[in-house]
């Protein structure tokens, strides 16, 4: 610790008499575990009433868009702690991404929802938004990917398994694929439910998506804009780890790649992994010899959180991704080292649960949401360094046992419906329960509705839909 201090010194005192150049000393300073362990609460921004399902900042990261179930996407001067101004999605259902195309001066907003529309905002000179339906699916949308660097191309995947490429110069969108479930002769008729996708920005014709099963899947957007007729699922690779292969109990809820195109996986109450690109099985594993995949390299695991309740995302963090975060089902943010997964920090950051983490761009600035009403912004502020909470073998255990105890339930559909219509309606009084208001000082505003296991009202299926899809029976 004291060698990392005095390092810090160093490069600030080479700042100060000019040896070290802005960017470079921004890259150097800004991954230190000096300044990890120092991140705390800066600042909470309110003015949503519902809870807010993503948090992005722009490009140039001196604005964050954040979005919610009240429909309303709204713009903030996070430095300045204040509200820029808002404006109605058009949505007709919960917000659950809205992202800031690049190089439109903040004036281009693409946002999806529970809805299944993808949507587009424009914001006129005179401060009035004009939105407009771009692409609709058959389902919730969580996840939009953009291009790196284009103003005009995106990408987004829906629970109905469609993948769809939209460029704002020339609509309407392009269907590239339906996602389907592996077979050993190949692929299936049944689709696969997906909640992320992310783009390689190392080689932005490849993107990855995931969702009902426990493969990521990599593909190349060149194999489809020749044939996107065709319609065919033909990924270039995929990734699991090998003990999860074949396991009907788990699904992927976030994506994150590196600038490394190493790809970071987050699993529905399992752990979270990073891959490395020769780490891959080739378009169809079920294909390989058990013996084969034995011999391939084991992903870093990351351990200490739960993910089972909601659809989260996972994020890498630090200028040169040095770090790995997610949110948990606990309330907590997790901060681990990448090499190595050593845990490093842990931030209450919610009374209930912690979905969106989004990095700033340039500096050692996080924004995070939840199920509460408000975004919360985490920067290197603390005098001294934190130390992990005194309790955190408490919380980590319990997060085990949590998953310990969902991975031996075995439930006939019946029941499991029963328990579906019951999950709502108990979660919020269970994690109240659990968390005294002493924690933390946050709003009395957690009652707000949110989807856990990604299962709505609106989802009351027959038990002879559960039972053929049985990927869709998750329990916590």
């Amino acid at each position: 610790m004291e060698g990392r201090s005095i390092t810090m010194e160093f490069e600030i005192r080479r700042r100060e008499i000019g040896f070290s150049r802005p960017r470079l000393f921004a890259q150097r300073v800004g991954g230190l575990e000096d300044l990890i362990k120092r991140m705390d609460l800066y600042v909470k921004l309110s003015a949503h009433d519902g809870c807010v399902n993503t948090v992005h900042f722009n490009p140039t990261g001196d604005l964050l868009v954040s979005g919610s179930d009240d429909k309303q996407i709204i713009f903030w001067n996070w430095a300045q702690k204040m509200k820029k101004f808002s404006y109605y999605s058009g949505h007709e259902d919960n917000v659950f991404q809205a992202r800031v195309m690049p190089f439109t001066n903040n004036c281009s907003v693409i946002t999806s929802a529970a809805d299944g529309q993808v949507r587009f905002g424009q914001i006129m000179e005179n401060g009035r938004v004009e939105t407009k339906q771009l692409g609709e699916h058959d389902g919730r949308v969580h996840k939009l990917a953009i291009e790196p660097g284009s103003p005009y191309i995106f990408y987004s995947c829906g629970e109905d398994g469609v993948v769809q490429r939209f460029d704002l110069r020339c609509p309407p969108a392009t269907k590239l694929f339906t996602c389907s479930l592996l077979t050993e002769n190949g692929h299936s008729n049944r689709n696969i439910q997906l909640n992320a996708i992310v783009i390689d920005p190392h080689n932005p014709n490849h993107f990855t998506v995931a969702g009902f099963d426990e493969y990521a899947r990599v593909y190349d957007v060149r194999n489809y804009q020749c044939d996107a007729s065709s319609n065919r699922d033909r990924p270039l690779d995929t990734f699991s780890p090998n003990h999860l292969i074949g396991n009907d109990n788990v699904h992927i809820t976030g994506l994150a790649y590196s600038n490394m195109s190493e790809l970071l996986v987050s699993y529905n109450d399992e752990l979270v992994y990073l891959f490395q690109k020769d780490m891959g099985m080739g378009p169809n594993p079920k294909s390989i010899p058990a013996e084969k995949l034995q011999e391939l390299d084991h992903p870093q695991a990351y351990i200490g959180h739960r993910n089972s309740q909601t659809v989260k995302g996972v994020s890498f963090f630090g200028p040169n991704d040095e770090y790995v975060i997610s949110g948990s089902d606990c309330g907590h943010i997790f901060m681990w080292r990448k090499k190595g997964g050593e845990l490093l920090r842990i931030m209450l950051g919610d009374m209930h649960i912690v979905n969106c983490l989004e990095p700033h761009p340039c500096m050692t600035v996080l924004a995070t949401s939840g199920i509460e009403k408000n975004v919360k912004l985490w920067s290197p502020i603390a005098r001294d360094i934190i130390p992990l909470p005194d309790n955190v073998k408490e919380i980590m255990e319990s997060n085990r046992q949590g998953r310990e105890d969902r991975s031996r339930i075995t439930l006939t559909p019946d029941v499991i419906m029963r328990v579906l219509r019951l999950q709502r309606r108990q979660t919020f009084a269970y994690i109240e329960r659990r968390y005294s208001r002493a924690d933390f000082d946050f709003d009395e505003d957690g009652d707000g509705e949110a989807y856990v296991l990604g299962i709505s009202d609106s989802d009351a299926a027959s038990d002879e839909d559960l039972s053929s899809n049985p990927r869709e029976c998750n329990i916590t």
